[in-house]
């Protein structure tokens, strides 16, 4: 029998046990979570903070303040943090590589 009118349709019921559910509910909070570690990840991706830059270059406080100082590399600060964008830390690298096959 078709249903023409635009009542909706009757609902029907599963019975499941509490155990399913929590563990489907648990799953679902972990691919919530992973999703923001995602997203988190995306938007970090692009910027590097100041002690990561450090440890890619190998150099210590003080020349990273030089660097900064003169204006060797961009970066952006808010407070006390510093982030270099990670195409501009690419760059340097690049700018301060020596082919030693020629």
């Amino acid at each position: 029998m078709v249903n023409e009118s635009n009542a909706p349709a009757p609902l029907s019921m599963a019975v499941v046990p509490q155990s399913f559910l929590n563990g489907l509910m648990d799953e679902v909070r972990e691919v919530k979570s992973l999703l923001q570690k995602k997203s988190e990840e995306e938007v970090n991706s692009q910027w590097i903070e100041s002690t990561q830059v450090r440890k890619r270059l190998g150099i210590s406080a003080k020349t990273w303040q030089t660097y900064r100082d003169e204006r060797r590399i961009p970066f952006s600060q808010f407070g006390r943090k510093i982030y270099v964008k990670r195409a501009d830390l690419e760059k340097f690298m690049e700018d301060h590589y020596i082919d030693t096959t020629k």
